[in-house]
């Protein structure tokens, strides 16, 4: 991501300044002004045929996530905010988001990234953009993920690699009999 890039870049060297127009508002997406228009049209598009659902590892060892519901939810809240605006010339906060009210962050994480439901959809659509970017939220804006996401973090910072293990030390398990 760009964006992180200049971040990131900001902070090794304090003089770097990103482009004032290359800053985000937020990282990731909360609800559906932060998706991108594919994503909102994706939400329209959909069939509801169920391919994407059926064909989901997560969904077919019986966690709550449903890649179709993902895409009926995305529609509910824009429908729900395109109504807010109607009514109010413009958005008014209504307390409400796709994030936790609509999507729960237990489907979020119940998703393992397969690509299943994308390669299923007989119109190439695609909710793993939109599971995506609500957990890139959750991790980057409000440091919130899973405990066993949050100790591979740990490890990365500390050890350099996923693995509690450091450097010196991954390689001891060869020598042991």
């Amino acid at each position: 991501m760009e964006n992180v890039t200049n971040e990131v870049k900001a902070m090794l060297d304090p003089s770097f300044t990103p482009p004032l127009s290359e800053q985000p508002l937020r990282f990731g997406a909360k609800d559906v002004q932060d998706l991108t228009w594919k994503n909102l049209l994706d939400a329209y598009t959909c069939t509801e045929c169920g391919r994407c659902t059926s064909s989901c590892p997560a969904n077919i060892t019986g966690k709550l996530l449903s890649p179709r519901k993902i895409m009926m939810d995305t529609r509910d809240r824009l429908e729900e905010v395109g109504k807010n605006i109607k009514a109010n010339g413009a958005f008014v906060d209504d307390g409400k988001s796709l994030l936790d009210t609509y999507i729960t962050r237990e489907e979020l994480w119940a998703c393992t990234s397969c690509n299943a439901c994308v390669e299923q959809c007989p119109v190439n659509i695609n909710p793993l953009e939109i599971i995506v970017e609500l957990r890139r939220y959750t991790v980057m804006e409000e440091s919130q993920a899973p405990a066993s996401i949050n100790t591979m973090f740990g490890n990365i910072e500390n050890n350099g690699a996923p693995w509690k293990y450091s450097q010196m030390d991954r390689a001891n398990w060869t020598s042991q009999q």
